[in-house]
């Protein structure tokens, strides 16, 4: 072989080298640049999984309030209703108990007016009669 052939292949092999260290840099740039992309991606992904977590998270929350607000007022309506209740009963009770003592007390009236009335009625019976008749 001749130095120029020699020189030749020696200067296209250079050449080869040079265009693959391009080649391979630039897929390192291209595979850098994806995985930029990649790491953005997944860091708004994240981001956006965690806003909806609490979003969740919250909406629970108020549900949960809301839940324990209604038990609460449902619980102070059943003590009111219960409470009003007891007290219309209580008032129905002394009602009752004033209702009884009042009929008591007209059947014993009653009873002595016509205690009095038979008494009158056998007195005057009993009575001699003024008209010389008897």
């Amino acid at each position: 072989m001749s130095i120029k052939r020699i020189a030749l292949i020696t200067a296209l092999l250079v050449a080869l080298a040079a265009c693959s260290d391009n080649a391979q840099q630039q897929a390192q740039e291209q595979a850098n640049k994806a995985a930029e992309a990649t790491k953005k991606a997944a860091d708004a992904a994240a981001d956006a999984a965690k806003k909806a977590a609490d979003a969740t998270a919250a909406a629970a929350q108020q549900a949960s309030d809301t839940v324990k607000d209604a038990a609460n007022a449902t619980s102070a309506a059943t003590t009111n209703a219960a409470n009003a209740t007891s007290e219309a009963m209580d008032k129905a009770k002394a009602a009752t108990g004033n209702a009884m003592e009042a009929t008591k007390d007209a059947a014993s009236k009653a009873g002595d007016a016509a205690k009095d009335a038979a008494k009158d009625t056998k007195d005057a019976a009993s009575e001699p009669k003024k008209d010389g008749n008897g």
